[in-house]
């Protein structure tokens, strides 16, 4: 339940209308769920919990804008994955988990999240089911992306399910949308995503149009152009079809063209760049910070699979920065050139984790900022860690995004609600999913009882992949995508 809290006298990051952060020395008072007012000398009222804030840095939480929060069990398995190879590995094992499975895999993701300081998740959830109550519990504010998604029917021979949208599915999405917002703060929101983008016009255009009677705010698809995937632009054919609106967040959009760019700005419609998983599996350079097509405004930036990578938003936010300043440098190096200046700020790479974000996620000036009226979801990092002493009192943004660690955040709130606090997470109750999971007989559960969970569930799931010829389900994901085989070569 959230109380009037003060946080006294620390360096709150404050967007002005430019988007520029401007450090300064304040105070800011939480009523509610809300952020009431920000200013030097606040004075405590009877009944205001006062936390000293003195050597810290008050920063608006992250927002992570594409995320596939069920995937805990499969940490570890996609360090060496391109994309062909983690449909099989990962995507596709959701076949394999348990309702119960999925419940403590995606508790665990949220909770992974808040420790991280992300304290709003665009959940892409392809699982078929609805585990709003998990997320509910974590106390993390998500729109919560219901996804009608194929399933492994067999695998041997390996076999897709041919209709992502039998009648039970779209029920559940009817049944969500009449509970929706979820929980008693109401910060668990509904989303719908959808990757089927190659369906008759008619087709989307119900689909669609349902979601958009059920008062769905996101709609959000992965957008990916490549010889994998194909050249075609979803965003030039939802366009085309006259559903592209504002209410559209495309992860991905690597390799995006001039007219994908022109077509969101003016539809106000928003992309998700995750760095890690761009990079790795072979999507294609990052929609972000893009070389040639400016495309940044539009973006904000998620994780995509915390199964590949940490969760963390500065990580992501680092990797971006630095890998787009090395691709402009190199221009330079290769004419036997010097730059004369750094290619894009920190304090850009910030704000595509703040207000970007916010903006991606359809909750701009609501969350990712700091300033009356907002949602309280506010970081407290210690400006005299080891990583962040000095650079914390000369340039707070820039050392969040190039030196901190999760370490670093000593709490996060959400909502006015303390989830992490000391540097550690604060306990959860569950009892409102419990007809979902099992293993321990207890309501509320400290991390440590959340791991073990985990950790047996893992040795589970990790039985069953080992039954799985993988190579033959490589061979189903290319045959099911029609994916010209000659393209695969080991070198160019």
């Amino acid at each position: 339940m959230a109380t009037s809290i003060l946080l006294q006298g620390g360096t709150v990051l404050v967007h002005d209308e430019n988007d520029h952060v401007n450090p300064i020395k304040a105070d800011i008072l939480i009523e509610g769920n809300t952020i009431s007012k920000i200013g030097a000398g606040i004075a405590a009222t009877s009944g205001v919990q006062v936390i000293d804030c003195t050597d810290k840095i008050l920063s608006p939480g992250f927002v992570d804008t594409h995320h596939h929060v069920w995937q805990t069990l499969l940490k570890g398995r996609h360090a060496n994955d391109l994309l062909l190879d983690y449909f099989g590995h990962g995507n596709f094992t959701k076949s394999i988990h348990t309702p119960e499975d999925l419940f403590w895999g995606q508790l665990a993701g949220c909770l992974e999240c808040l420790d991280v300081g992300t304290t709003t998740v665009v959940d892409h959830a392809h699982l078929n089911n609805s585990p709003e109550s998990t997320t509910i519990s974590s106390g993390i504010r998500s729109v919560f992306c219901y996804c009608p998604t194929g399933r492994v029917e067999s695998w041997k021979p390996f076999t897709l399910s041919q209709n992502p949208l039998a009648p039970w599915v779209i029920d559940l999405l009817d049944e969500l949308a009449a509970k929706a917002p979820f929980g008693d703060d109401g910060k668990v929101s509904l989303g719908f995503a959808f990757d089927d983008l190659y369906l008759p016009k008619e087709v989307l255009a119900g689909i669609y149009g349902r979601v958009k009677s059920l008062g769905i705010k996101v709609n959000t698809t992965h957008y990916v152009r490549n010889a994998l995937t194909g050249f075609s632009s979803m965003i030039e054919t939802l366009d085309s079809y006259d559903l592209l609106d504002s209410s559209f967040l495309f992860s991905h959009a690597t390799n995006a063209t001039p007219a994908d760019a022109a077509l969101l700005a003016k539809t106000k419609s928003h992309v998700s760049t995750t760095p890690s998983t761009e990079l790795q599996m072979a999507q294609g350079q990052s929609a972000a910070f893009h070389p040639t097509i400016d495309m940044t405004p539009q973006c904000g930036v998620g994780i995509d699979c915390q199964s590949n990578q940490s969760a963390s938003i500065p990580s992501e936010l680092r990797l971006l920065l630095q890998s787009s300043r090395g691709v402009y440098n190199q221009k330079f190096m290769d004419g036997g050139k010097i730059p004369k200046k750094v290619n894009h700020t920190a304090e850009e790479a910030f704000n595509l984790g703040t207000v970007g974000g916010a903006r991606a996620a359809k909750m701009e000036g609501k969350i990712g900022t700091l300033k009356a009226g907002a949602y309280a979801d506010i970081l407290v990092l210690d400006a005299l860690s080891p990583s962040m002493v000095c650079g914390a009192q000369h340039d707070p943004v820039a050392t969040i995004v190039l030196n901190s660690s999760p370490r670093d955040i000593e709490m996060v709130i959400v909502g006015g609600v303390v989830r992490k606090e000391g540097g550690r997470l604060k306990s959860v109750d569950v009892k409102s999913g419990r007809e979902m999971w099992g293993g321990v007989e207890r309501d509320v559960l400290e991390w440590k009882d959340v791991s073990r969970e985990l950790v047996k569930r893992r040795e589970v799931i990790q039985r069953k992949i080992e039954g799985i010829d993988m190579e033959e389900a490589r061979r189903g994901v290319i045959a099911a995508f029609h994916i010209d085989e000659s393209l695969v070569v080991d070198s160019i």
